[in-house]
C-alpha cells in the first residue's frame, strides 16, 4: 500500500512478521495526559491508500487497553486519503491517575481487511432461522 507522511509523522510498523495490524504512532509535540473518562484525538500524519475492496480498521493496542484502559475504534475507507486520526478513550486508570502518551508512542493499530461486496435488498419478511429474533443471552452462558 502507498503511504504518505506529514512532517513529524512516523511510518506505521509491524513489530512481528505475523502481526495483524500496523502500529500507528503519536506525533504530538509533547506528552498528552488522559484522565479517567477523558479522550483525545491524535492526528497521526499518516495518509494511506487502501486498495479498493478493503477497509482499514483502527483497533486498540491490547497492552495499552489492558494496562491503561486506553481504547480506540474507527474505520478508514479505501477512498479516504486524509491523515488518519485516532481518538483514544481512557476508561479505567483510576480517579487520581492518568495515562501519559508521549511523542512517538504507539497509540493504535491499523488492520486492513476485505469487505463484503453485495447490496441490500428491501423485503417484507426474512427467512426463518433457529435463533429468530431472540437477543442477548438467548444462546446461553
Amino acid at each position: 500500500m502507498k503511504v504518505m507522511l506529514d512532517e513529524g509523522a512516523f511510518l506505521p510498523t509491524k513489530a512481528h512478521e505475523n502481526d495483524a495490524g500496523w502500529d500507528l504512532y503519536s506525533k504530538e509535540d509533547g506528552d498528552v495526559r488522559l484522565w479517567n473518562g477523558s479522550s483525545y484525538v491524535f492526528d497521526t500524519g499518516v495518509h494511506i491508500q487502501i486498495p479498493p475492496g478493503f477497509v482499514g480498521m483502527i483497533k486498540s493496542r491490547s497492552g495499552m487497553n489492558f494496562n491503561y484502559g486506553l481504547q480506540a475504534e474507527g474505520v478508514v475507507d479505501a477512498d479516504y486519503l486524509g491523515s488518519i486520526k485516532v481518538k483514544l478513550y481512557c476508561n479505567d486508570v483510576g480517579e487520581n491517575c492518568c495515562a501519559v502518551v508521549a511523542p512517538g508512542d504507539k497509540i493504535a493499530q491499523l488492520v486492513v481487511m476485505p469487505i463484503a461486496a453485495f447490496g441490500l435488498e428491501p423485503v417484507d419478511s426474512l427467512e426463518p432461522t433457529e435463533r429468530g429474533s431472540n437477543g442477548f443471552g438467548s444462546s446461553g452462558r
